[in-house]
């Protein structure tokens, strides 16, 4: 399973190295011929562009806030080409958010297209098999709003986490790969820290943790020089081989 990171941030710096110029956060998982893309932020058409991402077997989507779900409409020409609604993977919340905002993708007549084949998830963690994917799920929140993140067999992605039960590390064992968002160094209202994410991924034991949602103020060279051994800073284009 290859896991293209296509985008680590919110905010594009100014920079000569590439590393900093930052799209918003998203994952490409890529087991065999398919696709699964992780959030859908407003810079998608760019990245889709860029990386060559022509097909799409499915989309999970983590939460509701702009920087995650701003690109669905970009989802058209998949249905277009590939002659179905793209299957989307999500909680009930998230679903019920997707409702008020893309109305369109949901419409209630029989002259219109669907553009997304909803599976919901219901309940506060689970498994399921989404498109021929095992899929683990689990709940945390952040401001108010519940957050989705996901494992896929020795692979996590858990991106906008704040506030949690202990009981998420249950969910966390075993992990040759965690991918957890790291906002900046400075504590945040709405991300952990770098120092809090080391703290969160140590307790779950992965072998290797990669920082995402990483904000303009970190500089990729200098800044992983002060990491511990097996953590890393991602950057947009970085691939993991699983």
């Amino acid at each position: 399973m290859g896991i293209p990171v296509i985008g680590c941030s919110c905010e594009t710096c100014m920079s000569s190295d590439k590393r900093n110029k930052r799209y918003r956060p998203s994952v490409l998982l890529t087991e065999g011929e398919k696709r699964f893309l992780v959030d859908i932020g407003p810079d998608y058409r760019t990245q889709a562009l860029k990386y060559g991402i022509d097909t799409l077997d499915g989309l999970i989507v983590t939460h509701s806030h702009y920087d995650h779900i701003a690109g669905l409409d970009e989802l058209r020409i998949y249905t277009f080409r590939q002659k179905r609604p793209v299957p989307c993977l999500l909680s009930r919340e998230t679903y019920d958010e997707l409702k008020i905002r893309y109305h369109y993708f949901l419409p209630k007549d029989s002259v219109h297209d669907t553009k997304l084949k909803f599976s919901i998830l219901d309940e506060e963690s689970g498994k399921t098999m989404f498109q021929g994917l095992n899929v683990e799920y689990f709940s945390y929140v952040q401001i108010g709003m519940k957050v989705n993140g996901f494992r896929f067999n020795n692979l996590a992605y858990v991106t906008d986490i704040m506030e949690y039960d202990e009981s998420i590390f249950d969910s966390l064992k075993g992990l040759d790969t965690l991918i957890l968002s790291g906002r900046r160094w400075e504590k945040s209202v709405a991300h952990l820290s770098i120092d809090e994410g080391i703290d969160f991924a140590k307790k779950t034991g992965a072998k290797k943790t990669y920082f995402t949602h990483i904000s303009h103020e970190i500089e990729h060279e200098k800044d992983s020089k002060d990491l511990p051994e097996g953590f890393f800073l991602a950057y947009d284009g970085l691939e993991i081989d699983l």
